[in-house]
């Protein structure tokens, strides 16, 4: 099979691999569709710990594909099925992963982060991810590559969960890439009153609001006039920074109003994470500033069904498809971010 494998930072190889054999506890699925995430792009750049020569790693994971193979213990599912995988695995026993979240497990796992991926033809599903229920199995009425898209906007539900966004909420979208999107898609389907967007570039905040129905860009130097404005002096409801800039994170402070709520979703780059707040808004104004990481198994399955439904609806936002033999191709199309989403299909 073809895969395309991290050797060190810049250097990434589409190589011919043997499948890979399973045991009779697993799965081996046939990959249809891979989508290239931020991550991806970081870990090609700057390689990843424990990724060498003698330990390369196939990336990917945000993945879909049709069961080719299913061992002789497993249960629930048959060769032919139509999957998307959730790609975090928690160890199962620990605090978190008996509460459902294990995504946070200390000892997690994760396709394409720190064992091979979905960009390859063939991708080895492990006991654990299996009883763990990361195996969603697809509507057949669902496209393969927006089923990719899934993962990514898990995660943006797991955020907007822990931020307990509401009907009537107006609410600010810092950031209009594929994340930020997703945000303000997510956010039309609680039902919120408003959705504004701000980016540094205006092309990608025309774009968002033409995907996020009754959205609104910002494209004033002043967010804080234009917050006071937007909002009849009261400041946002709510505000998240779906972007890796500290000046976002000090802004959203500024810009939130009275009880208002503030999800830190973009990290930030390493080095850059030490940002000065104004902790008086915080103080004055009651605020509450959530994080969120990754998302969970329950919510990737949420965001699928609402997918399947037509509820969320995801297609629109890939840009460009390529096949594994044109990688590196897609790669660079990924890192000029003049699209949204890109899609290895198979």
């Amino acid at each position: 099979m073809k895969a395309a494998k991290l050797f060190g930072p810049n250097d990434i190889r589409v190589l011919d691999c043997p499948i890979p054999e399973i045991n009779d506890n697993e799965i081996l699925l046939k990959t249809k569709a891979a989508a290239i995430c931020g991550t991806d792009l970081r870990m090609v750049g700057n390689g990843y710990k424990g990724v060498d020569e003698a330990h390369p790693l196939v990336l990917g994971h945000e993945i879909v594909g049709i069961i080719e193979q299913v061992g002789k213990n497993v249960k629930g599912y048959t060769k032919g099925m139509r999957v998307a995988i959730a790609p975090n695995i928690g160890c199962g026993i620990c605090d978190w992963c008996v509460s459902g979240d294990t995504h946070l497990c200390p000892e997690y796992t994760a396709f394409g982060i720190n064992m091979d991926g979905g960009f390859a033809e063939y991708v080895r599903v492990p006991q654990n991810a299996i009883t763990q229920g990361n195996i969603m199995i697809l509507d057949d009425s669902m496209p393969l590559d927006a089923a990719a898209l899934v993962e990514p906007a898990s995660c943006v539900l797991n955020g907007q969960l822990r931020t307990g966004i509401r009907l009537n909420d107006k609410v600010l979208i810092i950031g209009a890439g594929p994340i930020g999107i997703m945000h303000g898609l997510l956010a039309k389907v609680v039902g919120v009153a408003k959705v504004y967007i701000r980016d540094l570039s205006v092309q990608r905040m025309n774009q968002s609001v033409e995907l996020i129905s009754g959205a609104e860009s910002i494209p004033e130097s002043d967010l804080e006039a234009a917050a006071k404005r937007l909002t009849g002096g009261r400041g946002f409801d709510v505000t998240i920074t779906a972007c890796p800039a500290p000046a976002a994170q000090a802004d959203a402070l500024k810009v939130t109003g009275m009880n208002g709520r503030i999800l830190f979703f973009g990290g930030l780059p390493a080095g850059k994470d030490e940002v000065t707040l104004a902790t008086n808004h915080i103080h004055y104004k009651q605020l509450s500033i959530f994080g969120s990481t990754r998302g969970n198994v329950n919510q990737y399955r949420a965001v699928a069904n609402m997918v399947a439904a037509g509820t969320l609806k995801l297609s629109a936002l890939i840009s460009r498809r390529y096949p594994l033999a044109e990688f590196s191709d897609a790669l660079e199309y990924a890192k000029k971010a003049e699209g949204l989403k890109t899609v290895i299909t198979f």
